[in-house]
């Protein structure tokens, strides 16, 4: 997972104004019409299993149970007229619901280990 600067300064922003906060955790879950939700939190440990990603500054934590979801994906911050959000472009993304709070995701597909790219 890669941030964009918007992103990574939103991150770095908000941890700033919570003592004790180390990093923000994201993960994904059931739910919604599309079947699975992205879900933040904030972590004052890293726990053992999670993958530590260090960006432009700020620290993310990926759950253990979505990391193969979300390889490959980059997080944005976006600012409109009306709301501001962190967005996700994730190319596991099969499909959105229409009010855009759940995703169809699946797995990151495995390259056997030895094999390059130009193997596929």
């Amino acid at each position: 997972m890669t941030l964009t600067d918007a992103a990574a300064g939103r991150i770095v922003a908000l941890i700033a104004q919570k003592p004790g906060v180390k990093a923000l955790k994201i993960g994904i879950k059931k739910g919604g019409c599309a079947g699975m939700e992205y879900t933040m939190s904030w972590a004052d440990q890293i726990g053992k299993f999670d993958e530590v990603i260090e960006d432009k500054g700020a620290i993310v934590l990926i759950d253990p149970a979505a990391i193969m979801y979300l390889l490959g994906t980059e997080m944005d911050f976006k600012t409109d007229k009306l709301s501001s959000q962190f967005v996700f472009n994730n190319p596991n993304q099969k499909s959105a619901c229409g009010c855009g709070e759940s995703v169809n995701l699946e797995p990151a597909p495995v390259v056997p280990e030895g094999f390059a790219p130009a193997d596929r």
